[in-house]
């Protein structure tokens, strides 16, 4: 939990590196959350098509951290951030996307900052 709410500190920060856990342990909360608002939604009966307003909400509020997350990750393995544009190539760009997030990252430094230190309590 402290990954996520590590995430949503650096709300907007862009720059530097983000370390595998902080980026995946992020995915695995945020994932949690928002089936839970689904869930919450029908219940609640907040749902209307295939999207409810708490899960409309909630993912509007972390669509931004997710971003940046995400290119922090890839600049953990010294990519920049236009390799997200990887999204648009149907099937094989979310793969290989995937493929990126799991690598480890540069031991030392790299041209995007220092190794990400561990998330502590």
């Amino acid at each position: 939990m402290q990954e996520y709410l590590a995430v949503l500190k650096k709300y907007v920060a862009f720059t530097g590196r983000a370390g595998r856990r902080e980026f995946w342990m992020f995915t695995l909360v945020s994932t949690i959350i928002g089936i839970a608002l689904n869930i919450l939604d029908n219940v609640l009966g907040t749902k209307s098509g295939s999207s409810g307003l708490l899960s409309t909400l909630y993912s509007l509020a972390v669509f931004l951290p997710s971003l940046s997350v995400a290119v922090r990750r890839l600049h953990d393995t010294n990519r920049g951030g236009y390799w997200l544009f990887l999204i648009f190539v149907l099937v094989i760009g979310w793969i290989w996307l995937i493929v990126l997030y799991a690598q480890q990252g540069d031991e030392g430094d790299n041209q995007y900052g220092p190794k990400p230190a561990p998330v502590s309590a």
